[in-house]
C-alpha cells in the first residue's frame, strides 16, 4: 500500500470515526432533552395524562370554547414531544384523585367544577370572582390581599400552575391553566409551550404558580403574555378567617 492509498483510507476512517462521535453527541443531547422534558412534565415514554376541558359559558355540558380548543392542540403537541398519550375528559367526568397521572386542567372555576376543587384544595389563597355577571369584578382574582381585574381585550389574567402532592418521587403533577376569559387559557399553553425549558430549569420538579397578564388580546389574540409575578408563596398560603365582629 503506497502513501496516497494509506492516507486516502485514514482519512476515510478518520472521516466516519467523526460522524459517528457526532451522531452519538446528537443522539445524547436529544435523549437528554427529552428526558429533562418528560421530567418536568411528568410523563415518561408511552405514559397516559389526562386533558380536562370545561364548557362554554353559554353552551351545553360538552360544548369547548374555541380558544379552549386552540389551548387543547397546544397541549396535546407537548404531549406527543414527550412520547406520551392523552384522554380528554369533560370537567364533571373526571371524578378521580390526582397524583397518578399528569393532568392539564384547563379554564376557570365558573366553567370548570374540576379547577374549582383544585383552586379550594391546592390554591386557598386563590380566590376567583364567579358570581358578578358583569362589571369590573367580573372574573377578578384575589390573590392574597391583591385584586387582579380584568379589562376585556386590553388587560387580562391567567393563572399557570405545576403542583404536585405529597413526597413520593413518582407523583405526575397537575397543571393549571385557570384564566379569566378562554383566549388567556390559550395564552397560558403557549407560555408553558415556549418556556417550559426556563421554568424547568428554575424549579425542576418542584411547584408553581405564576400570574401571567394578556396584553391587547383584541388585536395580538394570545401571543403577547407578560409574566406579573411569582405568586405560589401567596397562592398556597390560606387566607385568615375574617374575624367576627364585636357587639
Amino acid at each position: 500500500m503506497n502513501d496516497d492509498v494509506r492516507n486516502i483510507v485514514l482519512g476515510v476512517v478518520a472521516a466516519g470515526v467523526s460522524a459517528s462521535l457526532g451522531w452519538l453527541a446528537r443522539t445524547y443531547l436529544w435523549r437528554r432533552k427529552l428526558r429533562r422534558m418528560q421530567a418536568f412534565f411528568g410523563l415518561p415514554d408511552h405514559s397516559e395524562s389526562l386533558l380536562v376541558v370545561n364548557r362554554g359559558v353559554s353552551g351545553g355540558e360538552l360544548s369547548v370554547m374555541r380558544h379552549d380548543v386552540f389551548a387543547l392542540l397546544e397541549l396535546s403537541a407537548l404531549i406527543k414531544d414527550c412520547r406520551a398519550h392523552a384522554q380528554v375528559v369533560a370537567h364533571d367526568a373526571a371524578r378521580q384523585g390526582f397524583g397518578e397521572r399528569t393532568e392539564f386542567c384547563l379554564g376557570g372555576p365558573a366553567s370548570n367544577r374540576r379547577m374549582a376543587a383544585h383552586l379550594s384544595s391546592l390554591l386557598p389563597g386563590v380566590r376567583v370572582n364567579v358570581e358578578a355577571e358583569s362589571g369590573p369584578d367580573m372574573g377578578a382574582f384575589r390573590i392574597g390581599p391583591e385584586d387582579y381585574r380584568m379589562d376585556s381585550g386590553r388587560s387580562e389574567y391567567v393563572l399557570l400552575a405545576r403542583l404536585t402532592a405529597g413526597e413520593r418521587r413518582d407523583t405526575r403533577p397537575v397543571f393549571l391553566f385557570c384564566g379569566q376569559r378562554s383566549i388567556t387559557n390559550q395564552a397560558a399553553t403557549r407560555y408553558l409551550a415556549r418556556e417550559h425549558v426556563r421554568l424547568a430549569r428554575k424549579y425542576g420538579s418542584g411547584s408553581f404558580v405564576l400570574l401571567l397578564k394578556v396584553v391587547n388580546s383584541q388585536a395580538y389574540g394570545p401571543d403577547v403574555v407578560k409574566l406579573v409575578a411569582d405568586v405560589t408563596r401567596t397562592a398556597r398560603t390560606p387566607v385568615p378567617e375574617a374575624e367576627p365582629a364585636q357587639s
